[in-house]
């Protein structure tokens, strides 16, 4: 009998919450399987999760094959038809014991119910299982799942259902656990984060969690959230931002397009100039702040004068860290009924962004040579300075410590230590 193959494909959150499947699959004493941890974000990410089935499917012969995740969720009948599954879980059922129990070998050999997927909207809580850690360095802790927003292209929300929030106390001591451990820096994550703790009692927000945090783990060398919507900023978070050196200089934020028309018709809730005042507040109140973006190219109805204002909030926000999605329309989502914009033009203004994004890091890692940057070791030669830039070292370091050392370079993305 051997342990569980598990891969996961996507998110932060799919990749911490894998770290709990293997927890409740090791306490069911589930053996011999493969589980696929699926993402649904784009079309291109649900063939890449048909084509990792099919290829632990070959490598682990007779092994029964569970897939979950959000592609799952949001299509339960496209992996429950795949020769090679044997049980197709949803993202709610994932997160739950008996699910686990349930799924054992010689259970789950013969069974008829091959889809155990039900209605993600109805789910109230987030998972009470809360895993000590993910990853050997950094922690990542959820603090939210799900999103109340209906942004035209996005599907997530129908894998992920709607917003529900982990109270504080739970929070603060899950962080107290892993300082206690060793851990120097834990990472909130969510699906919109910012929206946490409007389901709470008192509806308090992000930036009283932070500073709650801070308060109350001392020992806690850095916090850092990861990506925020920044119109839903509140004035805590600011406050924060600006007064507490523990809260890490860099905010990765969910900026998706820099045109006030497709802004609208993508139904986000900020308009160019609402991002560009938050980055200018931001680094007026934190100088020293980084900022990375999701920007999607070729969103339907975009010309090419509205690419160029998504392309100019490079400049405009100060952009450092560029995530770029092509435009992939996504089956029930409004945008994938809207005019669409060819296909070659989707990739050339895909590449523009991403070259416009490579030329903002670089001004970024040479402006740091001389500097002096405390540096988390993630690796004996690898390590992030507080704003996350990647940071490679001549000599091995200590792992998991964080150490003082002069910029002396860079090269491939990465700055010299």
């Amino acid at each position: 009998m051997s342990a569980p193959v598990f891969s996961t494909l996507g998110c932060r959150l799919n990749a911490y919450e894998t770290e709990a499947m293997k927890e409740l699959a090791a306490a069911a004493g589930v053996e011999n399987a493969v589980v696929v941890n699926t993402c649904a974000v784009t079309a291109e990410a649900v063939r890449k999760a048909k084509q990792e089935i099919r290829r632990l499917a070959r490598e682990n012969p007779g092994a029964p094959v569970i897939v979950t995740g959000c592609a799952a969720q949001t299509e339960p009948a496209t992996f429950a038809a795949m020769p090679e599954v044997t049980r197709v879980v949803g993202n709610s059922e994932k997160m739950q014991a008996e699910t686990w129990a349930g799924l054992r070998v010689p259970d789950l050999i013969g069974t008829t119910e091959k889809v155990q997927v039900d209605d993600i909207m109805s789910v109230r809580e987030t998972a009470g299982h809360l895993i000590d850690g993910f990853g050997r360095h950094r922690a990542y802790v959820q603090v939210q799942n799900g999103c109340d927003h209906r942004c035209t292209f996005c599907i997530i929300p129908f894998g992920r259902g709607n917003s529900r929030s982990v109270p504080a106390g739970v929070v603060v001591e899950q962080i107290r656990r892993l300082v206690d451990k060793g851990f120097n820096e834990v990472v909130l994550t969510g699906v919109d984060l910012t929206s946490w703790g409007a389901d709470l009692p008192a509806a308090p927000r992000l930036g009283d969690l932070v500073m709650r945090i801070l308060r109350l783990v001392p020992d806690l060398p850095r916090l850092r959230i990861s990506s925020i919507d920044s119109i839903e900023a509140d004035e805590a978070l600011m406050q924060a931002i600006a007064t507490e050196p523990r809260l890490m200089p860099h905010l990765h934020l969910s900026l998706q397009a820099g045109d006030d028309m497709i802004l609208k018709r993508m139904k986000r809730r900020h308009l160019r100039d609402d991002a560009i005042r938050f980055c200018e507040e931001a680094r007026r109140l934190r100088p020293e702040i980084v900022f990375g973006a999701d920007i999607i190219a070729g969103f339907p109805t975009e010309t090419e004068e509205m690419f160029a204002n998504s392309l100019k909030l490079i400049d405009d926000c100060g952009l450092t860290f560029l995530h770029v999605f092509p435009f992939s329309p996504r089956k029930g989502t409004p945008a994938a009924r809207m005019p669409q914009v060819k296909g070659p033009a989707i990739r050339d203004r895909a590449a523009r962004l991403r070259a416009a994004g490579e030329a903002a890091l670089a001004r970024h890692l040479a402006g740091a040579i001389g500097q002096t940057h405390r540096i988390l070791l993630e690796g004996p030669r690898l390590g992030r300075t507080e704003q996350f830039t990647e940071v490679s070292f001549s000599q091995a370091q200590p792992e998991g410590q964080i150490v003082t050392a002069r910029i002396t370079g860079f090269a491939d993305g990465r700055l010299t230590a």
